[in-house]
């Protein structure tokens, strides 16, 4: 990847950078919370929590890895949002706001709760505020007290925490218990927090996260993750989530190397790397990489996060392994997202996915779960890891 960091640097602060910062609405406050397809903007759309935890995280990263100013004055911006979006009764954030700071959707999804977690945590990284700090330990508390049930995290929940349906989380015509995906960002969430201040209590709910993923989510016959759950951890489908194995595949190892633990790394980092060879082998083509397969049918459509994970995690499973293939594999990524899922129109950024023949589809270029999350990411993965020899 050396030879395309300068191209990776471009993409992050020549595209991706500069169009966040032009969403910024100091009117109405936050984020313009959806871009249509054809580029026009829809500043009265609902603001979500998600997408605006995610600008606050990529704006903290993004600031600490860069030292530019302007972006710790975006990141800012969207922590005071980020407090719009905090119950000030029940606890907890709400899905989302409407522009006029109002509530669009009171639930409260642990999901979300994790995200906000995350992004608080790198905000108080990047800006030093003790009251970030505080917020996201009042949310961890608040996951402990009302989402876990001493088995694992419960998922949806009203907006004074009455147990509600799971529609937010659950796809494929199932509606699940648990989920691997709230699972991993919950350990995603409690991992940056644990990076931000070494709680000991945080550091113990990550064992038991990895103890769930070893024991109930990794289907070891399979080399996979299981998706959707009954409270029971019994599957419900017969799915294989090719993105989000391959997002966990990196996501968790960076979190075995937050905790140290020999012991543990030695268990768990096999099955890691079995994921990222598994979704090689039944996902990835040279002209990007698939999304899932349910019932042994492959969805071939390249979204745009599952490419930026894709790139990721054959990064991290090259670091371990030295295998040509993967390095092969991560290089390929590059080029098929330099080449086909930028969208090049002035004022885009990147396309929400494409068919298998690089057709993008005509989905919005921002909403709630569309963001700067996933493919920032990755460029400041790559920059620091090239840096750094991967």
């Amino acid at each position: 990847m050396k030879e395309y960091i300068n191209e990776v640097k471009s993409e992050l602060c020549g595209r991706i950078i500069p169009f966040w910062k032009g969403l910024r609405d100091d009117r109405l406050g936050g984020y313009i919370g959806q871009v249509d397809f054809d580029l026009t903007r829809r500043p009265e759309a609902e603001r979500g929590c998600i997408l605006n935890s995610r600008i606050l995280w990529f704006f903290s990263e993004a600031y600490m890895l860069l030292g530019d100013d302007s972006l710790l004055d975006e990141a800012d911006h969207a922590y005071e949002m980020l407090i719009k979006m905090t119950d000030p009764k029940n606890g907890g954030v709400y899905w989302s706001l409407n522009a006029d700071g109002t509530v669009f959707d009171g639930t409260k999804h642990t999901y979300n709760q994790a995200f906000a977690i995350y992004a608080l945590s790198a905000y108080y990284r990047a800006s030093k505020r003790r009251d970030a700090l505080e917020r996201a330990y009042e949310l961890f508390d608040t996951v402990e007290t009302k989402c876990f049930d001493g088995r694992g995290y419960l998922e949806a929940f009203t907006a004074d925490w009455k147990p509600e349906s799971n529609e937010k989380l659950s796809e494929n015509g199932v509606e699940a218990g648990r989920t691997m995906n709230t699972l991993l960002h919950v350990m995603e969430g409690y991992t940056g927090l644990y990076e931000a201040d070494r709680s000991e209590k945080v550091r113990e709910k990550l064992y038991f996260i990895a103890d769930v993923f070893e024991n109930k989510i990794y289907n070891r016959e399979k080399h996979r993750q299981e998706v959707f759950f009954d409270l029971d951890y019994n599957t419900l489908i017969d799915l294989h989530s090719f993105g989000h194995d391959i997002e966990t595949s990196w996501l968790m190892d960076h979190t075995l190397d937050v905790l140290g633990d020999e012991k543990l790394t030695q268990r768990i980092r096999p099955l890691l790397l079995e994921m990222a060879e598994k979704t090689l082998e039944v996902a990835f083509t040279d002209h990007g990489f698939c999304n899932e397969s349910e019932n042994g049918v492959i969805n071939t459509t390249r979204i745009w996060w599952v490419q930026a994970e894709a790139l990721l995690g054959f990064m991290n499973a090259y670091k371990h392994t030295h295998e040509e293939k993967f390095r092969e594999a991560y290089l390929s990524q590059w080029r098929f997202i330099r080449d086909v899922l930028t969208d090049r129109r002035e004022g885009s950024e990147w396309f929400w996915c494409t068919d298998e023949n690089g057709v993008p589809a005509e989905k919005p270029i921002v909403e709630p779960w569309k963001c700067p999350y996933h493919n920032g990411r990755m460029c400041m993965e790559i920059i620091r890891r090239v840096k750094n020899d991967l």
